[in-house]
């Protein structure tokens, strides 16, 4: 099959001594799924980092465990060293591609918004990714929205708006916010400065005619 493709290998240390794996430069993996019996499993650091990095959540691998044939994996769960930031475990769920199954999709918004360009707004993005649902193979890497729909501080973009491939549900609620374009901080900076200084001025004017008077 095309695609990204991994081998793992049997795994015989289990429990706290799997940190000496590590020390060589594996990582423990388990691979788990509906229709296969859980095995614990292992592959060198640098192979794993790579394909989870390509894969995310949401692209089927092609998974080999020495030499027999392959089956479709998503990762499922990625743990990582809470200070230094490596990968330390990962999970791998086997699918049947007749199956649909659900994955995490990231929404990437594609383009310059006309709203930042030649209003000085700044790009939001609180939702940066959408569930969705169906066959395996037919998972997206990835799903996009254009930039220069946001035309204005008043235009928004929301789950709805996002075109899907057919066979592709999403899950999330249409009525998610997926992007907007602020108006520019600063000017609303400058304009609560200005007040400020206007204000401090008065006062000050005012503390100078009364001495003036004394």
């Amino acid at each position: 099959m095309d695609g990204l493709q991994i081998t793992l290998e049997k795994r015989e240390v289990i429990g706290k001594k799997v940190s000496n794996l590590r020390k060589n430069g594996l990582i423990p993996v388990h691979l788990y799924g509906s229709e296969v019996d859980s095995i614990s499993l292992q592959c060198e650091s640098l192979v794993l980092n790579k394909i989870v990095l390509q894969a995310g959540t949401n692209i089927p691998i092609n998974v080999s465990i020495d030499g027999t044939e392959d089956q479709v994996c998503f990762v499922r769960e990625v743990q990582y060293h809470p200070v230094k930031d490596q990968i330390i475990h990962v999970d791998f769920m086997s699918v049947n591609i007749s199956k649909p199954v659900r994955a995490r999709v990231p929404v990437r918004i594609e383009g310059t918004s006309p709203a930042v360009r030649t209003m000085g707004g700044t790009l939001l993005q609180p939702l940066e990714s959408v569930t969705v649902a169906g066959l395996p193979l037919e998972i997206p890497g990835y799903l996009s929205m254009a930039a220069e729909l946001l035309v204005d501080f008043e235009t928004n973009l929301y789950v709805r708006d996002l075109e899907i491939p057919d066979g592709i549900e999403i899950i999330n609620n249409e009525s998610e916010m997926l992007a907007s374009v602020v108006a520019p901080r600063v000017e609303r900076e400058r304009g609560t400065q200005s007040e400020e200084s206007e204000e401090s001025g008065e006062s000050g004017e005012s503390g100078e005619s009364e001495e003036s008077e004394e």
